[in-house]
């Protein structure tokens, strides 16, 4: 791995977490770059989450086109898309799954621009796969448990 992604080893190597929260989120890792891809799918298999991973924008859509995910984690420069853009265009359409920009820009206008593109976070490389972990749940706590106190439950009646 190039030496500038300076990240962490997961500490649960091969063991799910017993406590993670919202252990079923799927999430989807979009990145070119096929070592990280691994990398972070692999920490959030072992913290007991469901990723799958795809190398670039076009693939992306795909498989939101054809399965449902809870949050995306999303490098801005693809090679087919750039990620500011496609963010965009998914808010457009009312996609409201929170996306986690993981990214070198590190500028603060490339942060904001991501942000008010409709980014939930952004995190920038060299990052801590702890840290991504962390955020991520941070995330999800605030989303999921959002979309949950949304449902209404009477004996076998769910709304």
């Amino acid at each position: 791995m190039p030496p500038d992604h300076q990240i962490a080893k997961p500490t649960t190597e091969d063991q799910p977490a017993e406590h993670t929260p919202f252990a079923d989120a799927h999430i989807l890792i979009v990145d070119d770059d096929s070592q990280l891809r691994q990398l972070v799918s692999k920490m959030l298999r072992a913290q007991g989450y469901r990723a799958t991973a795809v190398a670039g924008g076009r693939e992306m859509l795909e498989t939101l086109r054809a399965t449902s995910v809870d949050l995306i984690v999303l490098d801005v420069m693809l090679p087919d898309m750039n990620g500011f853009s496609v963010t965009k265009r998914l808010r457009g359409a009312g996609y409201t799954a929170p996306i986690l920009f993981l990214t070198a820009k590190d500028d603060t206008e490339d942060k904001i621009a991501g942000l008010n593109a409709g980014g939930d976070d952004y995190v920038t490389k060299p990052f801590s796969l702890d840290e991504i972990v962390a955020r991520i749940q941070a995330i999800l706590r605030r989303t999921m448990q959002a979309d949950e106190e949304a449902i209404i439950r009477a004996g076998e009646i769910t709304m």
